[in-house]
C-alpha cells in the first residue's frame, strides 16, 4: 500500500516539477541574457558617446581624432579632454591640465587702455631747401677773380665772391655821368640812367660815387646775399657770363632737414608735430631731436614708403647733410583710447576673420574659447 501511495505521489506531480524547472531555465536565461546585452550596449553607448581629439598646442585650429604630426608646423599633437559628443563644444579648446603644461600654454590679460605705438624709423639728414639760394651775377661780363674758391667754404652777408669785367656795366655809368649833365634839363633820363644801376645791384653810394668822382668802374664786385656753406660753385675763372647766372650755392645749415621713410603700417602713428628723436652713426653716444612737419600725402609705388620730413635746429652744426639716422617716434592713437590691447602672437588669421582664444575662468580644467575680433593698428 505505501508503494502504490509512494508511486502514486511522484507519478502524479513528476509533469509539474518538469514543467515549472523547464519555465525557470527558460526565464534565467531570458533575464541573464538581456540585461548582460543591456550592459554591453549601454558600454557600447557609452564609449560612442565620448570622443578623444588631438590637437596642436601651436595651432589649436586643427583637431585630429587619432594623434599625429601637426600639419601647419609639424609639432606632435597633444590630447583634448574626451568630452561627450552630444555636448561637443566646438567653439572651444579642452586641455588637461597635463597638456596644457606640456604645450607650454601662456596667457596674458587683455585689458582697455589708451594704446601707444612706437615707430623706428631710417632716414638721412638733408639741406633745409627753404635756406638754400643761389647767388647769381646781375651783370654780364667775364670773371676775372674768385675770393671765395672752393665748396665748402663758410660765407657771410655782404661779403665779396667774385670779380667781374663787365663791359655792360661800363656803358650804364656813362650813360649816368652823361645824364648828370643835363639833369636840370632832362631829370627823366637822369633817373631813368640811376635807376639802371640799381637794377645792376649798385648801391645808392657806388652811384654817388660813380657821379660825384666821375670816375667808371670796369670791375664789378659780386657780394653773397646770405650767410651760410658753398654747396657748389658753378663757373671758373675766365668764364663768360650773362645776367641771372649762377656762381655759388649757398646754404643754411643751422636749420636741416630730417628726411625718414615710413612703410604704410607705419603712417597711423605719424602726425605733424610730434617729437622724434634720433641718432646719427657719425655721433655715436648723441642723441638728437625734432618735430615732424611734414607727410608726404603719397606713397612712392617702387619702395612703398611715404617720406617724413623733421624740423630741427643744427646751430653746433654736429650735423651734416648726407649723415645716416635712425629715428624713434612715440604716438597715442587717439581714436583708439579704451581699446581692447592684447600680445599680436595670440591672435590667428585664417583669410578674413581674425580670432583669439579666451580662457574659461570658471572652468575646472583648461578651457579656451573662440572669439572673433576686428583689429586695429599693430603696436611696435
Amino acid at each position: 500500500m505505501k508503494r502504490k501511495l509512494f508511486h502514486g505521489i511522484f507519478s502524479g506531480r513528476w509533469p509539474v516539477y518538469a514543467l515549472l524547472l523547464l519555465l525557470g531555465i527558460l526565464l534565467g536565461r531570458v533575464l541573464f541574457h538581456s540585461g548582460g546585452h543591456d550592459k554591453t550596449a549601454g558600454h557600447q553607448h557609452t564609449e560612442a558617446e565620448k570622443v578623444e581629439i588631438w590637437t596642436c598646442s601651436m595651432h589649436p585650429q586643427i583637431r585630429m581624432t587619432e594623434p599625429g604630426k601637426c600639419p601647419i608646423c609639424g609639432m606632435d599633437l597633444v590630447p583634448l579632454v574626451s568630452v561627450s559628443a552630444a555636448h561637443a563644444d566646438h567653439d572651444a579648446v579642452h586641455l588637461s591640465v597635463e597638456a596644457a603644461e606640456l604645450a607650454n600654454v601662456l596667457t596674458t590679460k587683455a585689458e582697455a587702455g589708451n594704446p601707444a605705438g612706437e615707430v623706428r624709423l631710417y632716414g638721412r639728414v638733408q639741406l633745409d631747401e627753404r635756406l638754400l639760394q643761389s647767388q647769381v651775377s646781375h651783370v654780364s661780363g667775364r670773371i676775372e677773380k674768385f675770393f671765395v674758391n672752393f665748396t665748402g667754404e663758410t660765407v657771410a652777408a655782404g661779403q665779396n665772391l667774385a670779380e667781374i669785367y663787365s663791359p655792360e656795366l661800363v656803358t650804364a655809368q656813362q650813360e649816368l655821368l652823361e645824364t648828370a649833365r643835363t639833369r636840370d634839363i632832362q631829370p627823366l633820363l637822369y633817373e631813368a640812367s640811376r635807376e639802371k644801376l640799381r637794377q645792376l645791384k649798385l648801391t645808392e653810394d657806388q652811384i654817388s660815387a660813380i657821379e660825384s668822382s666821375g670816375t667808371i668802374i670796369s670791375n664789378f664786385v659780386v657780394v653773397s646775399n646770405t650767410s651760410g656753406s658753398v654747396i657748389s660753385r658753378r663757373v671758373s675763372n675766365g668764364d663768360y657770363i650773362s645776367r641771372g647766372t649762377v656762381l655759388y650755392d649757398i646754404a643754411d645749415l643751422s636749420q636741416v632737414w630730417l628726411m625718414l621713410e615710413a612703410y604704410e603700417s607705419d603712417l597711423p602713428f605719424i602726425r605733424a608735430g610730434q617729437q622724434v628723436g634720433f641718432t646719427v652713426e657719425a655721433v655715436p653716444g648723441r642723441n638728437f631731436s625734432g618735430r615732424v612737419a611734414f607727410v608726404d600725402p603719397l606713397i612712392d609705388p617702387r619702395t612703398s614708403v611715404a617720406g617724413i620730413r623733421v624740423d630741427v635746429n643744427n646751430r653746433s652744426g654736429m650735423l651734416k647733410p648726407g649723415m645716416f639716422a635712425t629715428g624713434t617716434l612715440v604716438s597715442q592713437l587717439k581714436e583708439y583710447r579704451n581699446s581692447i590691447v592684447a600680445p599680436k602672437s595670440a591672435v590667428l588669421w585664417t583669410g578674413k576673420r581674425s580670432i583669439v582664444y579666451v580662457r574659461d575662468p570658471v572652468a575646472d580644467e583648461p578651457v579656451f574659447r573662440l572669439r572673433e575680433v576686428k583689429l586695429g593698428p599693430a603696436l611696435k
